[in-house]
């Protein structure tokens, strides 16, 4: 995957993992013992954020790419699962203390621990991932030399899948909501959004989202509880919504199981392919709205290995390949299909927005 350093990019953030002081014992934290040799030596180590490093979403698409690293470098790979934000800071310590190569915190709220570990640890490199550092008082982008922001377009990706869910929906409503309301997040949803306005648009139709207007929607408050997803999901249903994109981590399982119980009802999955991490109800996934999280970890690990490193900020898009959804199916009227295309080029070229009227 090529890549693109941009500086200035708007503050992105991410989920929060929180640091339970536990390494994984799956395995994880082994020495890698695959790949070409050329990361021997080198440790990588994972701080994930809240919801667990098998979230089938955010942190594990994060693991992935530590995973790949292992296999194909050779490089050691440890992590830490965060299970509230007070192990945010210890775990951080406890990979610095360790002589960590390279430390992957995952997610916004890992964004001020991170900061000040970095601060404290100058020759320390991280890579953190879902953040761009910004100062709201002074309105600045805030950068450090020993660290790089891998951070993702998602509303480019969610913008065609906005634009397929209008295009499919038969009930003439769809819907989203969130996990927590932050940055990270309801970039997907604007983009949810601004996709299913430009198709009513094109089509003069009046396909209506529920759950987001652009500045107020739906969330569950949190990424962990699925029960709370199933009943948002449901109470969506039952106002019309036969399409639903949570973008909420393992909540979104909650919203599996609802749509499993309704009759017609499909899923956009988030961050990861839904058919991949969530294989058994491939069925039920309209699309999703990918992160590719995975290569830019990977990436980055690499480049400590090729002694490449070079700090700022990474954006993932849609001309990058750093999120997207996955190839349409048979199934989707090739002349809707065309038209994604053709949005996809035109976000791509700049001739048209991501983002909701």
């Amino acid at each position: 995957m090529s890549r693109r350093l941009i500086r200035g990019a708007a503050a992105l953030f991410a989920l929060a993992l929180v640091a339970g002081a536990c390494s994984s014992d799956d395995g994880d934290d082994e020495e890698g013992s695959g790949g070409d040799g050329s990361g021997s030596g080198i440790t990588a180590c994972q701080v994930t954020d809240t919801g667990g490093v098998d979230d089938r979403s955010f942190n594990q698409t994060a693991n992935d790419g530590l995973k790949k690293a292992e296999d194909e470098l050779g490089v050691e790979g440890k992590v830490l699962e965060s299970q509230s934000e007070a192990d945010f800071e210890p775990n951080l310590k406890a990979f610095v203390d360790q002589g960590c190569d390279l430390i992957i915190p995952v997610g916004f709220l890992l964004d001020g621990a991170a900061q000040a570990s970095a601060q404290e640890n100058p020759d320390q490199k991280y890579s953190i991932v879902d953040v761009d550092f910004f100062d709201p008082d002074a309105g600045e982008d805030i950068s450090y030399d020993n660290v790089e922001e891998l951070t993702f377009a998602t509303d480019e990706a969610a913008f065609l899948a906005g634009y397929l869910a209008a295009g499919t929906s038969e009930s003439g409503k769809v819907g989203t909501f969130g996990g927590i309301n932050i940055p990270t997040v309801t970039i997907f949803m604007d983009g949810f959004l601004a996709g299913v306005q430009q198709y009513n648009a094109d089509n003069e139709t009046e396909v209506e989202v529920l759950g987001w207007d652009g500045s107020d929607g739906q969330f569950t408050g949190d990424f962990e509880d699925q029960d709370k997803g199933k009943q948002l999901t449901k109470s969506l249903i039952d106002e019309g919504a036969d399409i639903v994109m949570p973008v909420a981590g393992p909540v979104g399982l909650g919203s599996v199981a609802a749509a499993k119980e309704a009759d017609g009802v499909k899923i956009i999955w988030v961050d990861t392919d839904g058919c991949i991490s969530v294989a058994d109800d491939c069925d039920i996934f309209l699309t999703s709205v990918q992160k590719k999280m995975d290569v830019a970890v990977f990436d980055s690990i690499k480049s400590v290995v090729d002694d490449n490193f070079e700090a700022g900020v990474y954006k993932g898009t849609l001309e990058n390949e750093g999120v997207g959804i996955p190839e349409l199916g048979s199934d989707v009227p090739s002349e809707l299909a065309d038209k994604i295309e053709e949005y996809r080029k035109a976000i791509i070229d700049g001739s048209q927005s991501v983002s909701p009227s």
